[in-house]
């Protein structure tokens, strides 16, 4: 799908019709290599690097401001550039949280219930939003966000101090909007796309031409008429409506089922986890991909406002795939110790 969404406009700005797709390659491959190597790398050593992975994380997130290092693209800095190669260090930070908040709740388990037992998960959270809404990024700041308040939950959070998280938290969202005019443009957008059918409303709605020139089953495997330059990030964050206009309702209700199956066997994984910290681990890991999968779905279909946000897996994207790669290594390891722990207990 990267291939058949992206051969036109890599012809176009790149000279080369694979671009992308040796670049998903290259991906697939390093991504594959972390999930073999944390598939027998024992999770139980992931507790001693919770603060190693905050603060690389946020160093990470500090060098895409310096000039030389950090690359701009669209008005926003979100990438570190070496080598030839690019990197998204938020794609690291959603983990990162993950395990800070995994190993804090496991730690503190009969203490989940106090305020200050919350407060070092909603501090790193906190952080890594600041410093991810600077970039700008508003789709990775809102992923942060809600994993963050997931894993408060699951951790054992009161009902009540939600109340206290989120009363603040609707309030500011409104102020994010308006202190950046492109946001507020964008909201426009989503509203009336036919008001500004050249401007911000064009992206929304050259997906739902795509959306809607799918059918049921498609116009067939790299027939797509959008991908011609029409549709911006076909090949990336728009990728899923590509899929819905050369596989139809058909091949999107099959890449949602895909989806839902993954996020159900991730929960089982972490409802027959050996210990707490390996049962939070994994649902943190569950609720980065449900997220990401229901954000862009939702953006593609007009049912929130536009945001830049990857497909999971699919999305053009070597650091995205490395990453959930790996991350899907580190779940397969848990499954494979609480094996062994029954055939232990058994025995």
């Amino acid at each position: 799908m990267v291939y058949s969404a992206s051969f036109y406009s890599a012809q176009k700005n790149y000279n080369s019709s694979t671009f992308f797709l040796v670049k998903q390659i290259i991906g697939v491959v390093l991504g594959f290599c972390g999930l073999v190597f944390f598939t027998f790398f024992d999770y139980k050593k992931l507790k001693k690097l919770k603060w190693v992975a905050f603060i690389i994380s946020v160093v990470l997130l500090i060098l895409v401001f310096l000039p030389g290092i950090g690359i701009e693209n669209y008005g926003a800095r979100r990438w570190i550039g070496a080598f030839g190669f690019s990197f998204q260090p938020s794609e690291v930070a959603k983990f990162a949280l993950v395990l800070f908040c995994a190993c804090h709740f496991s730690k503190h388990k009969d203490e989940a219930k106090k305020f200050k037992t919350i407060l070092p998960p909603l501090c790193v959270g906190g952080i890594f939003c600041l410093l991810v809404i600077l970039e700008p990024n508003m789709s990775i700041t809102m992923c942060l966000g809600i994993v963050m308040l997931a894993m408060l939950f699951f951790g054992g959070t009161k009902l009540k101090y939600f109340i206290y998280i989120g009363i603040p938290a609707l309030c500011l969202v409104p102020v994010l909007i308006i202190i950046e005019p492109y946001r507020l443009q964008r909201l426009m957008a989503f509203l009336d796309p036919w008001a500004s059918p050249q401007g911000e409303g064009f992206q929304l709605i050259q997906s739902l031409y795509s959306l809607g020139n799918g059918g049921l089953f498609g116009v067939g495997l790299f027939s797509s008429r959008q991908k011609y330059l029409y549709l911006p990030f076909a090949e990336s964050d728009f990728i899923f409506s590509i899929i819905c206009e050369e596989c139809g309702f058909f091949g999107a209700t099959c890449i949602i089922l895909i989806f839902a199956t993954l996020c159900y066997l991730l929960v089982k994984i972490s409802l027959n986890a050996p210990d707490r910290f390996a049962s939070l681990l994994v649902v943190g890991i569950a609720c980065v991909i449900c997220t990401q999968v229901i954000l862009n779905i939702a953006v593609v279909t007009g049912s929130i406002p536009p945001t830049g946000l990857p497909l999971p897996f699919i999305s053009a994207g070597s650091t995205s795939l490395m990453v959930f790669m790996s991350t899907i290594g580190v779940c397969l390891n848990v499954h494979l110790q609480s094996k062994q722990d029954k055939i232990l207990s058994i025995s």
